[in-house]
């Protein structure tokens, strides 16, 4: 008995020592049998996305072997250019990223492959054009900049500390529900108030991406345990809430057809265009379920992924004094050009002794007021700015796609049918041999030329994916990011709070796992 153990023993450690031996000259991380690289991955896991820029710096493309699936990762734009361009319809989704997200996405567009996703597509591309919603928003993220506004002045002359990656999320919360949703949900007001709503939505957003690396996800949520009972009951707080507001603005909008008084009532939000469109005789008719998935995946798409690179933009701004700067003298340039163009007198203030917040506040209102859609389009910094944050901080940081069928990449490598590709903004932004030797530098400049703002391939830059999939709601994103840093940067000075540690939290967003704990000084 003793020797049938020792052989099986031997039989097993030579299998291993075989299987480890025969991965000495692989460039990608090195799996053990049965279980593939997933403990690396898992021990990793918390500082994943420089766990791939160190493997991904020495190969455009890694295979991760899983239990049951392959994982390939590439970095490379001709590769990426494959997937989400050239054989576009070999990479949806995929049943796999459908399933871990379908309790919060549902089947809207960020979830959504094939007719459906197209149909959305149509739909919301046609909305995002509409100069009714693009004014309505302008209205909107100018008028929450200003809320935000008005609580760091109070910090400021209190001597109080914020969490700007909370501020920002609450902003950008409250602005993607009027926008989305036309309701007023109030997470900004001065008290900053708990939401149940906002609380359920980050809990779900956390526990969704857990699944990518919980091999047990599916017998916890059968027996409604742990992080999975937890997302069941986050889940129902934010459908009580969205089928709630729903039912709402379909009796508005009723009875605003009903009364011709009434009829200028009906708003511009996606929620209500979208329910006019679905009773349109020849579209599809939106459920209540329907509807919920469509303005569930634009509040995710417009709320965590703005606030989380308006944090990192603050970060990088002030952790690189030159470019805040650099950025102070547009926005004082440019506030002084508008002012003579709409022929106003710019406020005057005292020094800072003097001063008190309402008299401030008038100020940066006033300077708000000359911040419009066109207007903001002549700060070109300001945009590469943003454009450098995201290069670096992409807001989602990992996209991964199914595969359909056997593929080979431009590169040469081999996919299979049932596997995943991901291509990885994180990682992309930081190589070498996409950006230059400077790649892991805080550079804005790289996207001007002769001062005015340049594009890079968007398979290069990938922040807002690229081909059929492309991001409808980038401009929307740009706006708000510029609308807000636009005040920010031209009348507060921010310093980081001693000893506070500024890293990623392993999220479908790329938020930051401790906030951002700031000082505020104003700045005339």
């Amino acid at each position: 008995m003793m020797v049938t153990w020792m052989m099986l023993g031997i039989s097993v450690f030579s299998w291993i020592f075989l299987h480890r031996w025969s991965q000495r000259k692989q460039k990608g991380p090195k799996t053990w049998p049965l279980i593939g690289a997933s403990l690396e991955q898992l021990v990793n896991y918390d500082r994943m996305h420089d766990w791939l820029v160190g493997y991904l710096s020495k190969s455009k493309t890694i295979l991760v072997p899983m239990p049951f699936t392959t994982y390939t990762y590439i970095a490379d734009p001709a590769n990426v250019e494959h997937v989400l361009k050239t054989n576009f319809a070999n990479y949806p989704k995929g049943e796999v990223y459908h399933s871990y997200m379908e309790v919060l996405l549902g089947d809207g567009i960020f979830n959504a492959d094939g007719e459906l996703w197209r149909k959305q597509r149509k739909t919301a591309s046609f909305e995002f054009a509409s100069k009714n919603l693009r004014d309505f928003s302008t209205v909107v993220f100018r008028d929450y900049s200003l809320k935000l506004s008005d609580i760091l002045t109070q910090a400021s002359f209190h001597n109080q500390q914020v969490d700007m990656q909370e501020l920002l999320m609450r902003m950008t919360l409250d602005s993607i529900c009027k926008v989305g949703f036309g309701v007023e949900i109030g997470t900004l007001a001065p008290n900053l108030p708990e939401n149940r709503f906002a609380r359920a939505f980050d809990i779900a957003n956390i526990i969704v991406t857990l699944r990518f690396i919980d091999p047990l996800w599916k017998i916890k949520k059968f027996l409604n345990m742990g992080s999975e009972g937890l997302l069941s009951q986050s889940i129902r707080i934010i459908d009580d809430f969205t089928y709630s507001v729903i039912r709402r603005r379909k009796a508005e909008i009723r009875e605003a057809r009903r009364n011709s008084c009434k009829a200028n009532e009906i708003k511009h939000d996606i929620l209500s265009r979208f329910i006019e469109l679905g009773e349109d005789p020849d579209s599809d008719h939106a459920t209540d379920k329907s509807l919920r998935d469509i303005v569930l995946n634009f509040v995710i798409a417009g709320r965590d992924t703005t606030a989380t690179t308006l944090s990192w933009a603050i970060y990088m701004i002030m952790t690189h004094s030159h470019v805040a700067e650099k950025l102070y003298a547009e926005l004082k340039s440019f506030e002084e050009d508008r002012a003579m163009e709409e022929k106003i007198s710019l406020l005057k203030y005292h020094d800072k002794e003097e001063l008190d917040s309402s008299s401030f506040s008038k100020r940066v209102a006033q300077f708000a007021a000359l911040l419009t859609y066109d207007s903001l389009g002549r700060l070109y910094y300001l945009h590469a700015v943003i454009t450098e944050t995201l290069r670096l901080y992409p807001a989602v940081p990992q996209d991964p796609k199914g595969i359909l069928e056997d593929d080979v990449l431009p590169d040469g490598t081999k996919v299979k049918a049932g596997g995943m590709v991901t291509y990885v903004p994180y990682s992309m932004g930081r190589m070498e041999y996409n950006w230059g030797p400077d790649a892991a530098s805080f550079k804005p400049e790289r996207w001007l030329m002769d001062g005015i703002f340049h594009n890079a391939s968007p398979f290069k830059f990938t922040a807002f994916q690229a081909g059929p999939r492309i991001c409808l709601g980038k401009d929307s994103a740009y706006l708000q990011m510029k609308m807000a840093l636009a005040i920010l940067c031209r009348f507060y000075k921010f310093s980081l709070v001693p000893g506070h540690l500024v890293k990623y939290r392993m999220m479908t967003i790329l938020s930051m796992e401790h906030g951002l704990k700031l000082t505020v000084s104003r700045q005339s």
